[in-house]
């Protein structure tokens, strides 16, 4: 044993003797691109590794703890924000979005921000302080988007308003968050781990038609009936489905009749909507969205210009409809009548924006 080695085990036993915890060494960063999240601690401080971060996105790849925005240039095209203006991102996340509409104003107006998200929340207040975005022109207020009417009568209005329905990368890739069937941990899926019941509890008192109709109802999920039935009766045994992995196993499981050749692609997809529905559900998301929609126009100045990002039928479906049924009453002067996709060259470089939708619409004068 080298001296070096024989010197920290003897700091090590004597910090457990005076109750103090003893030296931990970092993971070692294993490989260009480690595949566990907590051994990735050159791409959760970007600050500082600079040519690893543009390794990794270099790939198409999204670094641990980051969130590439999508659709910038299409989203700033269309808002056409003006410096002096008043503005509002329904969902502050990583700040991306943020950031390149605050350029905008160039340093005149205003934009406000909500999230529910409290501890990316503060990550995202430093990050965006530290480029000279300061309380002066940037309100962070950690509620929901569909309070917008409250935020709306404070301050008289919004020129221009951003929705990016999606969850941030952030959230998808931290294990101690829930929201991916492909590590393991807590099978939570809330965005605010501070209000409401995880998707563990959710499931301990659900029942199979209920769990089911859920499935069905917020993502398509053509195996509903067979999933939950293997869940409900995993739970009644007294298998508790806590983790992410004990879930992913059991759609698993329920799967395994398919033919080989399909089988490996199926399981990926249904663990997709079988966690995509149950974030939908333990968040309240359609409610949400309902409510911000019903609420959106009286948010906006008369010609006020809003651009919604929606990340799956459900919500494209409402958004759609909502913004549709404002033209007819004579609410908006234009709405989206297709949706506006990302480019394939940003696909290629960011694979998480391939199933974004882009819908907008314009407040009458």
């Amino acid at each position: 044993m080298s001296q070096e080695k024989e010197n920290r085990q003897y700091e090590n036993a004597q910090s457990v003797q005076e109750g103090q915890q003893p030296h931990k060494r970092r993971v070692r960063y294993k490989g260009r691109y480690p595949k566990k999240y907590e051994e990735k601690y050159k791409e959760l401080q970007p600050e500082k590794y600079q040519d690893t971060i543009q390794h990794v996105m270099q790939k198409g790849n999204t670094p641990a703890g980051m969130h590439i925005s999508i659709m910038v240039k299409e989203i700033i095209d269309f808002l056409e924000i003006k410096p002096g203006q008043i503005g509002f991102d329904a969902t502050l996340g990583y700040g991306g979005h943020t950031k390149a509409m605050l350029q905008c104003l160039q340093g005149q107006g205003h934009m406000y921000a909500t999230d529910v998200d409290h501890e990316e929340a503060a990550k995202t207040k430093k990050r965006l302080e530290d480029l000279g975005f300061g309380e002066d022109i940037l309100t962070i207020k950690l509620q929901n988007f569909c309070t917008i009417d409250e935020i709306a009568k404070e301050v008289g209005g919004f020129d221009f308003l951003l929705a990016d329905l999606g969850v941030s990368s952030m959230q998808i890739d931290n294990p101690k968050r829930g929201f991916s069937f492909k590590a393991d941990g807590p099978l939570d899926l809330r965005l605010n781990q501070e209000a409401g019941i995880s998707a563990a509890e959710r499931l301990e008192h659900i029942t199979r038609d209920e769990l089911a109709g859920m499935l069905y109802e917020n993502s398509d999920e053509p195996y509903c009936e067979e999933l939950a039935k293997a869940i409900t009766d995993e739970i009644r045994k007294g298998n508790h489905m806590d983790t992410t992995t004990k879930l992913r196993q059991v759609i698993e499981k329920t799967l395994d009749f398919l033919p080989e050749k399909e089988k490996k692609e199926t399981i990926k997809k249904t663990c997709q909507r079988t966690f995509q529905a149950l974030r939908i559900d333990v968040n309240r998301e359609f409610e949400v969205l309902y409510e911000f929609m019903e609420k959106l126009p009286g948010a906006l100045k008369p010609g006020g210009r809003a651009a919604i990002l929606t990340f799956h039928s459900g919500e494209d479906k409402l958004v759609k409809k909502a913004l549709k049924a404002g033209y007819k009453e004579g609410i908006y002067s234009d709405y989206s009548k297709d949706v506006i996709r990302p480019s394939a060259q940003e696909c290629a470089q960011n694979g998480r924006a391939r199933s974004t939708k882009m819908r907008w619409a314009i407040k009458s004068e």
